[in-house]
């Protein structure tokens, strides 16, 4: 349930940035800036700690190379059910969904990695031993 959880927030918080559908930050940002910029700026500084946490909690896990693995087994994934006929890119909607699941998937795995690490191999990381 946890990995599910993370994932999920990194989901939410890719979404509510930017989605094909008609609320998302962006699309609002574009309409209101004058009217809303304070709020804007305000909503916008919390996207961005959103970010930085799951950014820098990936980084740290996975680093790029295992950003960019996840990203290109996703990828590949994709070419397989394109290559196979189950999936079409003719529908942009689809393909940015598609593109927010694959980039909630390497920040939910990135903040669960250190976990799961910890549960394949039995060794605690660094950061999670506790000063006593």
């Amino acid at each position: 349930m946890g990995f599910f959880l993370r994932w999920l927030a990194a989901f939410l918080l890719l979404a509510a940035t930017f989605n094909p559908g008609r609320y998302n930050y962006i699309g609002w940002t574009r309409e209101t800036w004058p009217e809303q910029m304070p709020l804007i700026l305000f909503l916008g500084l919390l996207l961005l700690t959103g970010y930085i946490i799951f950014l820098r909690a990936t980084l740290r896990s996975i680093g790029i190379f295992g950003m960019a693995l996840i990203l290109a087994l996703a990828g590949s994934l994709g070419w397989v059910l394109v290559d196979n006929g189950l999936l079409s890119l003719e529908n942009p909607t689809l393909n940015t969904w598609l593109a927010l699941l694959a980039l909630s998937l390497v920040l939910g795995i990135g903040l669960s990695w250190s976990l799961v690490r910890r549960r394949l191999s039995g060794q605690a990381d660094v950061d999670d031993i506790d000063d006593e």
